[in-house]
This record gives structure tokens, C-alpha cells and sequence, in this order.
């Protein structure tokens, strides 16, 4: 039964079907959900930068469950947010073993090849990589 699932959140379409799917499994299993939120540090890129100039965060954090708690609104009992920078597949694929994740739901995005030669599959990063279950929401 999963017990601790692992969302990566960028506040897509994509991403957020594959929250609203992660907390109805959740409540079916009696489990938390893991919404992670990954700021690529890009050079010059604004938002890793802004985040950076900050001690923690912690009000783009709670802007996040805002945002998150508007799409489920009584989900704040079941989810954990944590905002943070790096690669978004090895920052997700890294929270497994740090917080006992049990499984990982991301939303895809159709991108064409060119896009994804360029800029890579987040989904297609974590599918290869992961030793737990995955769910890939459209």
C-alpha cells in the first residue's frame, strides 16, 4: 500500500492534475503526500535568484499551499511542501531515501522532440532512475 507519495510541482497543468491525483490516492490509503517544488538555478534566472536572496523561503513555501490548497482545498492535513533548488529529477529522485517515499506521481507534458532533445523529460529522468513505483499523470 503506498503510504508516502512524492510530487514534483511546478504549477503546470500537468503538475497540478498529477497533485489532485496523488492526494484522492492518499485518502484511499490513508497516506501523506510529498509535494516538492524545484527551482532550476538557471545563470541569471530570476526566481532561483530571488529564492537565494532569501533565508529560507518560507514565504514562497506558503504561497505554494495557498496555491495548492486552492486546487484541493482540504488538503492541507495530507501534504508536506518543500521548495528548493537544483535539478528537478535529481532533486525528486533524491527525496525517496531522504523522506521514505514510497512513490512518485509527475504530470507529463507534451513537448515535441526538439523540446525535449533541448530541454530534457523530467518524466523521462525519473521513469529511468526510480526504484519505486511510478505514476505518470496527463
Amino acid at each position: 500500500m503506498v503510504k508516502y507519495s512524492l510530487v514534483g510541482y511546478d504549477g503546470s497543468e500537468a503538475s497540478r492534475r498529477a497533485f489532485q491525483f496523488a492526494v484522492e490516492l492518499a485518502r484511499c490509503s490513508h497516506g501523506r503526500v510529498r509535494v516538492v517544488s524545484v527551482l532550476q538555478v538557471t545563470e541569471g534566472g530570476a526566481d532561483a535568484c530571488a529564492l537565494m536572496m532569501t533565508d529560507t523561503g518560507t514565504e514562497r513555501v506558503q504561497e505554494l499551499l495557498q496555491e495548492l490548497t486552492a486546487i484541493v482545498p482540504d488538503a492541507a492535513g495530507l501534504i508536506d511542501v518543500e521548495l528548493t533548488l537544483g535539478s528537478p529529477g535529481d532533486v525528486l529522485l533524491s527525496q525517496i531515501e531522504q523522506h521514505g517515499v514510497d512513490h512518485i506521481v509527475i504530470g507529463h507534458t507534451e513537448r515535441g522532440a526538439l523540446a525535449r532533445w533541448l530541454l530534457g523529460s523530467v518524466s523521462g529522468n525519473v521513469l529511468a532512475r526510480a526504484h519505486v513505483p511510478v505514476t505518470v499523470v496527463r
